[in-house]
C-alpha cells in the first residue's frame, strides 16, 4: 500500500539532496567563496539596495515541492551577495570588524558536517574538553592570571547578561533564584557612560531596571572616575538600595575608552561588590604584552568577556568569558535536570551551567584551528599593524583642511568631524554611498562625529591609507 502511493510522486518530484551531492556542491561553494573573496575589493562595501528590494524577489510562500540545487544555487549567486555588506572587505572601517579567517571558515565546515549539540560533555566530549584546553590558551595567550577559568558564549552580550545576573542573584544572597525579586530591595549596577548598551540591556532583561543602571561621570581621559564610583555607592546605600556590582570598560564601543580598572575594582572590592570587565573588542590587542597597562588590574576582576572574532579572526558567533571562580555564575544559572545528568559523573563540566542557553555549538573548533593556523606571533603582527596604520590614517587626516581629530587612537579606534556636525553627517552619508569604504557615527561630547576602526583581518596599508584618499576627493567635490 505504501509503495503504490508513494510511486506516482517519483516521476515529477526532484529528489531531495544527498551526502553524495553534497560533496559536489561543497566544492562549488568553496569555489564560489574563492571567486567571492578575490573580488571583494571590487563591490561597494555596504550594500547598494533599498529596503524591501530583496524579500520582494521571493516567493511570498514557501514551496510545497523539491527544487533541483541548480536552481537553488543559482538564485542565491543573482540575490544574495550585491543585497549583502560585506563584512570580509578589506575596507571594511565599520563597527568593529568580524573576521572570518580561512582556516576558521574550514573549522566552521567541519563544525557544521557534525552538527553536535555540545550542551553536555556526554554528548559532545571532544567539544567540551577542546573548549576547556582553549580556555586555557587564550587565558595565557592574554597574560591573565592562571587562577582563570572560562567559557565560550555567542556574543558578548549573553557574556555581560551572565555576569549582570550573577551580580544580581548574588547580592541578593540566592534568594532570587527560587524566589524571584518581588519585595526584594532596588539593586543598583554601576558602569561608565562609555560602557556598551549590552549592559544597559542586561539590567533590563534581569529584572533590575534601566533606572538602575547608575552611569559614573569619567575623567579628562574619558575612563570611569574611581571617587566618583565610590561616592555613588556610598549615596546608593545611604538611600537605602543595594548595589550589586560595577561593569567596567576596557576599550569602549564609541571612542575606545578605558576605564582604569585596578583602581575600579579596588573600589568594588572595598564594598564587596562583584565586577565584570567588558573588553570585548580591545581584549584581543591584550595578545600583545605591550597593550596590557590598558587593562592593568584585570586579574582582580571576576569576570572578563572578549571576542575573537573581532580581531583574531575566529568566525562569527565566538565570545570567551573569564570567571575568577565559575561556581557564583553557576549557581545563578546552572539547572540539572534528571534528563540532563551525566549518570556516575556528578562533577563534570557541562558547559550549558555557565550560561543561558542549553544548546551549545562547537565554537571551540574554530578557535583551535586559527590559533594553530596562523600561531600567536602572526596574529600579534596583524594587530600591530592595525594599530600602526590607524596612527598614521588619524594623523593625514588631521592635515586635511577642514578635519579634526575629535578623540585620538585608542589602540586601532579613532574618531574626527569635518566642519560641523551638518557637514559631518553629510559626508558620512556621501562617502557610504560612494561604497569604497565602509564608516559608521557615534555622538561624542553633543557632537556628530565619524569612527574609524582598522581591524578587518586581511586588510593592508594601502587599504587604509584610502580612507584619507576617499575623504579629500569627496569633501572638495562637495562642499
Amino acid at each position: 500500500m505504501g509503495e503504490s502511493l508513494a510511486a506516482p510522486h517519483r516521476s515529477w518530484l526532484t529528489a531531495p539532496m544527498t551526502h553524495d551531492e553534497l560533496l559536489e556542491w561543497s566544492r562549488r561553494a568553496a569555489e564560489w567563496a574563492l571567486d567571492y573573496h578575490k573580488g571583494l575589493r571590487d563591490r561597494p562595501v555596504r550594500a547598494q539596495v533599498s529596503y524591501g528590494e530583496t524579500g520582494a524577489q521571493l516567493p511570498v510562500i514557501a514551496p510545497e515541492t523539491p527544487a533541483p540545487m541548480e536552481a537553488i544555487f543559482a538564485d542565491f549567486e543573482a540575490i544574495v551577495p550585491d543585497a549583502m555588506t560585506h563584512w570580509q572587505h578589506p575596507r571594511f572601517f565599520a563597527y568593529f570588524a568580524a573576521n572570518a579567517s580561512p582556516a576558521s571558515m574550514l573549522a566552521e565546515q567541519l563544525a557544521n558536517a557534525i552538527a553536535a549539540q555540545a550542551m553536555l560533555w556526554q554528548t559532545s566530549p571532544a567539544a567540551t574538553e577542546i573548549e576547556q584546553v582553549m580556555i586555557g590558551w587564550l587565558r595565557d595567550a592574554l597574560g591573565l592570571d592562571t587562577g582563570f577559568t572560562g567559557t565560550i558564549h555567542d556574543s558578548a552580550t549573553t557574556a555581560t547578561l551572565c555576569a549582570v545576573l550573577t551580580m544580581r542573584d548574588r547580592a541578593l544572597g540566592w534568594r532570587s533564584v527560587e524566589e524571584g525579586l518581588c519585595d526584594g530591595p532596588r539593586l543598583r549596577i554601576y558602569a561608565s557612560a562609555q560602557t556598551h548598551s549590552s549592559v544597559d540591556k542586561a539590567v533590563r532583561l534581569a529584572g533590575i531596571g534601566q533606572a538602575n543602571l547608575v552611569k559614573i561621570p569619567t575623567r579628562d581621559d574619558h575612563g570611569m572616575d574611581p571617587a566618583a564610583l565610590d561616592a555613588a555607592i556610598r549615596a546608593d546605600l545611604v538611600a537605602g538600595y543595594k548595589p550589586a556590582g560595577v561593569v567596567i570598560c576596557s576599550g569602549g564601543t564609541s571612542i575606545g575608552a578605558f576605564d582604569p580598572v585596578a583602581d575600579c575594582v579596588a573600589v568594588a572590592k572595598a564594598h564587596d561588590l562583584y565586577t565584570h570587565v567588558d573588553a570585548a573588542w580591545a581584549g584581543s590587542a591584550m595578545i600583545c604584552p605591550e597593550f596590557r597597562k590598558l587593562w592593568d588590574g584585570v586579574d582582580d576582576a571576576d569576570s572578563v568577556v572578549f571576542n575573537p572574532h573581532k580581531w583574531l579572526g575566529v568566525q562569527f558567533d565566538c565570545a570567551v568569558q573569564f570567571l575568577r571562580d565559575p561556581a557564583p555564575q553557576i549557581r545563578s544559572l546552572g539547572l540539572r535536570p534528571d534528563y540532563l545528568q551525566t549518570l556516575g559523573q556528578d562533577e563534570i563540566v557541562n558547559f550549558n551551567e555557565w550560561t543561558v542557553p542549553l544548546g551549545r555549538r562547537f565554537r571551540a573548533l574554530k578557535i583551535w584551528f586559527v590559533l594553530r593556523a596562523y600561531g600567536l606571533e602572526g596574529l600579534r603582527v596583524r594587530i600591530r599593524n592595525h594599530v600602526r596604520w590607524a596612527e598614521e590614517l588619524a594623523d593625514a587626516i588631521s592635515g586635511m583642511d577642514g578635519f579634526e581629530i575629535v578623540t585620538p587612537p585608542a589602540l586601532s579606534l579613532f574618531t574626527f568631524r569635518y566642519r560641523d556636525d551638518a557637514a559631518t553627517e553629510d559626508l558620512l552619508a556621501k562617502v557610504n554611498d560612494d561604497g569604497r569604504i565602509y564608516l559608521t557615527q557615534t555622538r561624542h561630547g553633543g557632537d556628530f562625529v565619524i569612527r574609524v576602526q582598522v581591524g578587518q583581518f586581511d586588510c593592508t596599508r594601502d587599504d587604509v591609507m584610502m580612507v584619507a584618499e576617499v575623504l579629500t576627493k569627496i569633501s572638495s567635490r562637495n562642499f
